[in-house]
């Protein structure tokens, strides 16, 4: 009977574990994030990411701060993360995340950067029409 107590006990230890370490990477990407981006065009904007657990994320509710004629309506955006960490909320990992233009339609902004718990910084790059072109860094805060 004590055995099979003791093993009843260390079933429910790790699968705790197990879930305690999806729930804390998923904790920290999803939410609502507010990202600032420098260089060549200054951007800013603020979005929703939904950790869908498969390595990619849901990117909604993205709401530019800045005007631009690069991004007036009807944008589309897909994300991605590769993400490691501990049961103490210590996420890493890589992030992606590209935005493509309604209208005008042809621009396509990406950002390619690293998660360190709660930002997210690297490069972004916009391609498209004549005056839609650029690169520099950005960062992202959960907010």
């Amino acid at each position: 009977m004590n055995k099979l107590a003791v093993a009843m006990l260390l079933v429910v230890g790790l699968v705790t574990v197990g879930c305690g370490t999806n729930s804390n990477k998923s904790g920290n990407v999803s939410g609502t994030w507010s990202a600032m981006l420098t260089g060549t065009q200054n951007f800013s904007f603020t979005t929703a990411l939904v950790d869908k657990g498969d390595g990619t994320v849901n990117v909604t509710k993205l709401s530019f701060s800045t005007n631009s004629e690069c991004f007036v309506s009807g944008d589309t955006e897909t994300g991605t993360f590769g993400l490691s960490g501990d049961l103490n909320g210590n996420v890493q990992g890589k992030f992606g995340m590209t935005i493509t233009s309604g209208t005008p339609s042809g621009n396509v902004l990406t950002l390619t950067g690293t998660v360190n718990g709660g930002t997210v910084s690297g490069t972004w790059l916009l391609t498209g029409g004549a005056s839609c072109n650029g690169s520099g860094n950005f960062t992202m805060t959960k907010m």
